[in-house]
């Protein structure tokens, strides 16, 4: 069993910076893959970063490429997402999610556990 807790959501004008943080029980958090995922009002769940055990590999979604980086730290079992560049679309509830085995995917359905969210608002 897993358990994330995410952190450094905010309020933040356009333009600007946030990174927020995926805390992890596991002590072995090196195991697993990484994924960072959103959902706005209204919307689906959509895909927004993932990052391989090793920190090795990276995929990002289109939308926010070049504008994010997923990155990790397993000595601190912590995954960040750090987020330049903000847009008012960028508004959502942000997920962390963790997969064992395999390779990093963007399905939401093939990640195993789940954090709370938090909550990241742009304003224009």
């Amino acid at each position: 069993q897993v358990q994330l807790v995410e952190s450094g959501g905010g309020l933040v004008q356009a333009g600007g910076s946030l990174r927020l943080s995926c805390a992890a029980s596991a002590r072995t958090l090196s195991s697993y893959h990484m994924g960072w995922f959103r959902q706005a009002p209204g919307k689906e769940r959509e895909f927004v970063a993932a990052i391989s055990w090793s920190g090795g590999r990276t995929s990002y979604a289109d939308s926010v490429k070049g504008r994010f980086t997923i990155s990790r730290d397993n000595s601190e079992n912590t995954v960040y997402l750090q987020m330049s560049s903000l847009k008012p679309e960028d508004t959502a509830v942000y997920y962390c999610a963790a997969r064992f085995a395999g390779v990093i995917v963007t399905a939401d359905s093939a990640y195993n556990y789940w954090g709370r969210g938090t909550q990241v608002t742009v304003s224009s």
